[in-house]
């Protein structure tokens, strides 16, 4: 170890990067989650509103700011975090992803109803339950999703960090 300092821009250069995320999570009054199928990812094909942070964006705001573009809804706040989601680089990305899951609340058939899909991200809101979810998604894909929900039911954040590029 090192007794001299660096300055701060070659420090920063030595550290590894990352892109951020903010998404939101929102069930129907009955708990069923709510998803969106993306009409860019054959690989992940089902997921929350949200998206990659815009500079000087905290992952609050971009949850925010993203929902309202994706889907027409307003989410209120506070914010209350559900999930921290971590991804290794790989190949096709070179860095890392950090993410945050909110909790949107709960939809009335009639909010529902009203999403405003962004045709270039999305072309379907479907609510369905864990098991009718199960075969519609990647399997690690569905074990975050079962991560968030559980996350909501006790209260406590999850720790999800298997959302590596390569696997």
């Amino acid at each position: 170890m090192s007794t001299t300092w660096l300055p701060p821009e070659e420090y920063v250069a030595s550290l590894p990067k990352a892109a951020m995320f903010g998404a939101v999570f929102f069930t129907d009054e009955q708990d069923r989650p709510v998803q969106l199928h993306a009409v860019y990812s054959s690989e992940h094909p089902w997921q929350w509103p949200g998206g990659t942070a815009e500079a000087g964006e905290r992952p609050w705001e971009t949850a925010v700011r993203e929902t309202s573009e994706e889907t027409g809804l307003v989410v209120p706040g506070p914010p209350r975090l559900l999930a921290a989601v971590f991804g290794l680089p790989s190949a096709d990305w070179p860095v890392a992803t950090v993410g945050f899951v909110f909790d949107g609340g709960r939809l009335t058939d009639r909010q529902i109803a009203g999403i405003r899909l962004a045709p270039d991200e999305h072309d379907e809101v479907r609510v369905l339950s864990p098991e009718q979810w199960r075969g519609l998604m990647p399997g690690r894909d569905f074990d975050r999703l079962t991560a968030v929900m559980e996350a909501r039911r006790t209260g406590t954040p999850a720790y999800f960090d298997t959302w590596d590029w390569d696997t």
